[in-house]
């Protein structure tokens, strides 16, 4: 393996992405320093253990996104640094509190960290599509969103949306700081994350599709990004290995409304009580289109849709959490 001796990063590792990224990293030679908030919580630590070359490369470290100069003993000593560590809640009781000081400030205390480490060379930042499509401009069959669009601060405090609120915030503190400390940088902007599960937790994009296959007869109107957990840990690495990766990488499969997700469950699993009352949301409706062109200048392929939805309904049911 030719990355055998390179050390890496990777921040809250029990986390859905991250916990494919380590795997991911694991698989190709690297060594993971992955931070945790508790090591002693089996359900943050038993999965990322379990992966094929942890025991003799991974190394799990206690850090705190809130705390300064927590994670200075987890990047010292790496190379790269993967931040992926940041709350995903679409309902929120106390935004500062539960989504914008993490996001925010995490972001800030690693980056913090980053810069007072010499060995680190690159920091790949998870962003989101969050931060992209929101900020008025519509979204028509015409419209194709790219990397230069950014969702806009007063458009989502209005909107109350406040998830792509905070990652909105967090990204643009992130591009100031690493401009001001001379930090290489790069985001990956995943829209809805869906795909297999490694923790064994429910995550909040997963749930979506949960939500489907228990027969829920109520999903958000409209379409949406959707894209595999698997191939946004590969644009991750890709990212982090491309000497030339410079700004943001969109990582969008497809975009699809829930309907046609509904639809494409309904198909798989005939047996189950998939809703098929869509009301006016058709699921063969044109849709925007999101630019896959930068993350395939990466070398990243994406995986299908109904590819993606049947390893995320196989994963959930494998762990129990569908109702059958």
């Amino acid at each position: 393996m030719s990355n055998v001796g390179k050390v890496v990063c990777v921040s809250g590792a029990s986390g859905y992405i991250a916990s494919w990224l380590v795997k991911l990293l694991l698989q190709q030679g690297y060594t993971v320093k992955a931070t945790v908030r508790d090591l002693d919580d089996p359900k943050k630590t038993e999965h990322l253990l379990a992966l094929e070359g942890a025991k003799e490369r991974l190394h799990l470290v206690k850090a705190d996104l809130l705390q300064e100069g927590s994670f200075d003993a987890a990047v010292d000593g790496c190379e790269g640094v993967f931040h992926t560590a940041s709350p995903v809640r679409q309902s929120v009781s106390d935004f500062e509190a539960e989504l914008l000081e993490p996001a925010v400030k995490g972001t800030l205390n690693i980056l913090g960290s980053c810069a007072r480490t010499s060995s680190v060379k690159k920091v790949v930042v998870t962003s989101s599509y969050a931060a992209v499509g929101f900020n008025g401009q519509p979204t028509t069959p015409d419209v194709v969103v790219d990397e230069s669009w950014f969702s806009d601060p007063e458009f989502c405090k209005l909107s109350e949306l406040w998830y792509p609120l905070s990652k909105t915030l967090a990204e643009a503190a992130a591009w100031e700081f690493a401009k001001e400390k001379g930090i290489t940088m790069v985001t990956i902007n995943p829209a809805i994350v869906i795909g297999p599960l490694l923790q064994p937790s429910l995550n909040e994009s997963s749930e979506t599709i949960l939500d489907l296959l228990n027969g829920s007869p109520t999903f958000p109107k409209g379409s949406f990004g959707w894209v595999d957990v698997r191939d946004v840990g590969k644009a991750h690495i890709l990212a982090y290995e491309d000497s030339s990766a410079s700004g943001r990488y969109l990582t969008v499969g497809q975009v699809a409304p829930f309907s046609a997700v509904a639809e494409i469950l309904r198909k798989l699993y005939p047996n189950l009580a998939v809703t098929d009352n869509f009301g006016d949301d058709n699921p063969s409706a044109p849709t925007y289109q999101v630019s896959k062109e930068r993350a395939r200048s990466l070398g990243l392929e994406f995986t299908p849709l109904e590819e993606s939805i049947k390893s995320t309904a196989e994963s959930l049911m494998e762990k129990k959490f569908v109702n059958v």
